[in-house]
C-alpha cells in the first residue's frame, strides 16, 4: 500500500525504547509499574512459577533502562545463558532498590486440585504478595478530621501501582489489574518478569532431575518433547507428573494400553 505523506518511513524504535515506551504510558497517573508473568503452563511436570517485577519512572527513565533494556525480551526468545546473566544483574538492580521483584510457584498438587488457570492465579498471587498484599490496593476513603482515632490510625491508602499481567483478563483474581496480550514481548517489566519466572522454574526442574532421573527434566524441563514422551512411556509416570495432563497426551497416541501405566509407580 502507498504511504500518503510520500516521505520514507523513519527507522524503526529500538526494542527498549519499545519497551520503556509502552511501560511509562501504562504508568501514567501512578507512581509504579508491576509486571507479572508466569512460565511452566504447558508443561507435563513440574510446577507452574510466576513472577512479578516493579518499577518506577525513575528506573525506566535511568541509565540501566536506557543503556540495557535492550538485552530484555521474552524469556523463549533468549538463551539460557543470557537469562542467566540478566538474572544476575536484576538481583543487583533490587539489592540497590531500583526495582522489587518476587517470585512464586504452585505445585504439582495444586495444579491438580485447582486446574493449571488456578494454580497459575496463586502462582501470581504468591509472587505478587512479596511485593504488596491485595489489601494495599483496596480503595477506601481517608478519614475525616471527624472520624474516631481508631479509623484514623487504621486507615491505609490505596498503592500508587498499576498491575499488568501477561495473557487475558484473570477472573476471580484478588489484585486489580489489566491484562496485555504478548505482554512479555510489549512491555518491559512484564519481559523482566518473564525472564525471572523462565530461570526460577528451570533451576526448580534441574533440582528434579536429580530426584527423579532418566526422564530428562533438566533439558526439555518438563515439555512434551519426543524424548520426554518416550521416557514416560518406558519408565511411568513419575510423582512430578500432571496426571491430567499425562492422560490427554495418552490419549492422542495409538496404543490405549499405554494409558497403563497413569495411576503411578
Amino acid at each position: 500500500m502507498a504511504r500518503l505523506t510520500g516521505r520514507p518511513p523513519g527507522p524503526a524504535m529500538p526494542k527498549r525504547r519499545q519497551l520503556r515506551s509502552f511501560d511509562l504510558k501504562r504508568m501514567e497517573g501512578f507512581e509504579g509499574l508491576i509486571g507479572v508473568d508466569e512460565v511452566g503452563r504447558g508443561a507435563l511436570a513440574g510446577p507452574v512459577v510466576a513472577a512479578a517485577v516493579l518499577v518506577t519512572r525513575a528506573f525506566l527513565e535511568g541509565r540501566w533502562a536506557a543503556a540495557k533494556a535492550g538485552r530484555v525480551n521474552d524469556s523463549k526468545l533468549l538463551a539460557p545463558a543470557e537469562r542467566e546473566a540478566l538474572w544476575g544483574e536484576f538481583e543487583a538492580l533490587a539489592a540497590q532498590g531500583q526495582i522489587h521483584a518476587n517470585f512464586g510457584s504452585a505445585s504439582v498438587e495444586e495444579i491438580e486440585a485447582h486446574n493449571i488457570l488456578g494454580a497459575t492465579k496463586l502462582a501470581m498471587r504468591r509472587a505478587l504478595e512479596g511485593i504488596y498484599p491485595a489489601a494495599a490496593f483496596r480503595r477506601s476513603e481517608e478519614p475525616d478530621l471527624f472520624s474516631s482515632l481508631q479509623e484514623r490510625e487504621s486507615f491505609v491508602p490505596a498503592v500508587s501501582c498499576r498491575i499488568i499481567v501477561d495473557g487475558l483478563p484473570l477472573r476471580g483474581f484478588p489484585y486489580p489489574h489489566q491484562a496485555v496480550v504478548k505482554g512479555d514481548s510489549r512491555s518491559l517489566c512484564i519481559a523482566m518478569a518473564s525472564i525471572i519466572a523462565k530461570v526460577q522454574r528451570d533451576r526448580m526442574m534441574a533440582e528434579l532431575d536429580a530426584r527423579h532421573p532418566g526422564y530428562g527434566f533438566a533439558r526439555h524441563k518438563g515439555y512434551g518433547t519426543d524424548e520426554h514422551r518416550d521416557a514416560v512411556v518406558r519408565l511411568g509416570r513419575s510423582p512430578i507428573h500432571r496426571e491430567m495432563f499425562l492422560r490427554r497426551l495418552m490419549a492422542q497416541r495409538a496404543d490405549p494400553d499405554q494409558m497403563d501405566f497413569l495411576p503411578g509407580r
